[in-house]
C-alpha cells in the first residue's frame, strides 16, 4: 500500500508543479494545431494539392522524429528547468515565423524547424513528474498534465476560426504563438527541484522522496538503456500508437472537411467535443491505476488492466467509415482520443517505474522518435489513400486494430514492471 498523502494544505506545490505542466501542453499542441484547422482555407488560398498539405505534415512529423531523442538527452544532461526554458522559447520563437511564409517550400521548412524544437514537451514534462511525485501518483499527474493538450486542441478550432476571419491567418500564427512566452515567465519565476525549491515544505519533500535523499544526477551511458528490451518494448508501443494519435490531429479537419463538407467557421463544436471527451479519458486512465494502486493492487495488475481497458476501447474507431452521421463519428472518433490518452497517462509512467530518473528523459526521447516515424508512415499511406480513392477512410482500419496488437506485445516483452538494475547485463 502506498504511504498516505499529506495534508494538502502542507503539501500542495507538486500540483501546482502539474498545473505548469498542463499549460505548457496546451500551448505545444495549440502551436502545432493551428495550421491544421486552417488546412482547407490555405489549401484554397495557396492553391495546393491535398498531397501538398500532406508533405508539409510529413516534414514536421520528420523534425518531431529527430527532435524527440535529441530532447530526451537534453533533459537529462541539462535538468528540467533549464532544458524547459531553452525549449518553449524556441518552439514559440519558431511559430511565430509562420506568420512571415508565403510559399509551399517555406511551409515545409518552419515545420520541420517547429518540429525539432515541440517534442522535447512530454520528455521533459515526464522526468519532472518522476521528480516531483511518488510512483503511485504519476500515472494520475501524467494523466492530468496530458489533458492539457486537449485543452490546446480545445481552444484552436474555437479561437482560430475567429481570428481568421476578424484579422488574418498571418495574425492567428502570431497571436497563438505568443502564448508560449508568458507560459516561461511563470517557468522561470515558479520551477526549481524538489530539493531546491523555495516554494515547497518539508512535509511534503519527504512525500515525495520518500524521506531518501534525491538520486545523484549522472549520465546514464545509452548503450545501457538500448541493450534492455524494456526500452524496445516501450518503443514499439509508441511506434505503433502515436501513429495513429498523431495521424488524428493532422488529418481530422481534412477529413470532416471532405466527408461532410464543414469549413473553417464549422469545424468548432466538432472538434471540440472531440477533444472534451479526450480529456476524460486522459485524467480516467490515470485514475484508474491510482485508484486501483490505493486499493492494494501491485503496480503492474493496475497499469496494465488500464491499458488494456484503453486499447480495447479504440476498435469502435473502424466503425467510422460506415458511420452516416456526424456526431457519430465525433463520437467515436472522441471515444479513441480518450482511450489514447488513457493508455498514454499510463504507458508514460511505466517509463519511470522501472528506469532510473536519470534516464527517464531519454527512454521517452527513443519513445517519441520511434512514434513520430510512424506517424510519418502513416501521412505517407495518408497521401497515397488520397491520391488513389480520394478518402481517408482505409486508415480508419488500421487506427482501430492497432492498439491491442501493441499492448500484447508490450505484455510479452515486459510481464512485470519494477525497477532495473541498468548495470546487471542485457535482458
Amino acid at each position: 500500500m502506498p504511504r498516505p498523502a499529506p495534508p494538502l494544505r502542507r503539501a500542495y506545490f507538486r500540483w501546482i508543479v502539474c498545473g505548469l505542466l498542463f499549460f505548457v501542453s496546451a500551448n505545444n499542441y495549440m502551436d502545432r494545431q493551428v495550421l491544421g484547422v486552417m488546412a482547407p482555407e490555405l489549401i484554397r488560398i495557396f492553391g495546393w494539392l491535398p498531397e501538398d498539405y500532406t508533405a508539409i505534415v510529413f516534414w514536421f512529423q520528420i523534425g518531431y522524429a529527430l527532435g524527440f531523442i535529441a530532447a530526451g538527452r537534453l533533459f537529462d544532461l541539462v535538468g528540467t528547468r533549464l532544458g524547459f526554458s531553452v525549449a518553449v522559447a524556441c518552439w514559440s520563437l519558431v511559430a511565430t515565423w509562420h506568420s512571415g511564409l508565403s510559399t509551399l517550400f517555406g511551409f515545409k521548412v518552419v515545420r520541420f524547424l517547429l518540429g525539432l524544437a515541440e517534442p522535447s514537451h512530454m520528455p521533459g514534462s515526464i522526468k519532472v513528474v518522476a521528480e516531483w511525485f511518488p510512483r503511485h501518483e504519476r500515472a494520475l499527474a501524467t494523466g492530468i498534465f496530458k489533458s492539457g493538450s486537449n485543452l490546446g486542441a480545445i481552444l484552436v478550432p474555437v479561437l482560430v476560426p475567429w481570428m481568421f476571419f476578424t484579422l488574418d491567418w498571418r495574425a492567428t500564427f502570431l497571436i497563438t504563438a505568443s502564448t508560449g512566452f508568458v507560459w516561461l515567465m511563470f517557468w522561470l519565476w515558479l520551477y526549481r527541484s524538489p530539493s531546491e525549491s523555495a516554494w515547497v515544505s518539508r512535509v511534503e519533500l519527504n512525500y515525495i522522496t520518500g524521506g531518501e535523499p534525491e538520486p545523484s544526477i549522472e549520465r546514464v551511458p545509452w548503450r545501457l538503456l538500448l541493450r534492455r528490451r524494456e526500452t524496445w518494448a516501450y518503443v514499439n508501443f509508441k511506434f505503433m500508437t502515436d501513429a495513429i494519435w498523431h495521424w488524428y490531429l493532422a488529418m481530422l479537419p481534412l477529413f470532416l472537411s471532405q466527408r461532410f463538407g464543414l469549413g473553417l467557421a464549422e469545424f468548432g463544436l466538432p472538434l471540440v467535443a472531440v477533444y472534451v471527451i479526450a480529456d476524460v479519458g486522459s485524467i480516467g486512465g490515470g485514475w484508474l491505476s491510482w485508484r486501483w494502486i490505493r486499493q492494494g493492487w501491485d503496480l503492474t495488475r493496475a497499469r496494465k488492466a488500464a491499458m488494456l481497458i484503453c486499447c480495447a476501447c479504440t476498435l469502435p474507431v473502424m466503425l467510422v467509415p460506415e458511420a452516416k452521421s456526424l456526431w457519430l463519428v465525433v463520437g467515436l472518433v472522441g471515444l479513441a482520443h480518450a482511450a489514447h490518452q488513457g493508455l498514454t497517462s499510463n504507458l508514460f509512467s511505466t517509463v519511470s517505474d522501472m528506469f532510473p530518473r536519470q534516464a527517464v528523459a531519454s527512454v521517452v526521447g527513443f519513445g517519441g522518435t520511434a512514434g513520430q516515424i510512424g506517424a510519418a508512415l502513416m501521412t505517407v499511406l495518408s497521401g497515397v489513400a488520397l491520391a488513389r480513392t480520394g478518402s481517408l477512410s482505409v486508415m480508419f482500419f488500421a487506427a482501430g486494430s492497432t492498439y491491442l496488437t501493441a499492448f500484447f506485445i508490450f505484455h510479452l516483452l515486459v510481464p512485470r514492471l519494477a525497477p532495473l538494475d541498468l548495470h546487471s547485463g542485457p535482458n
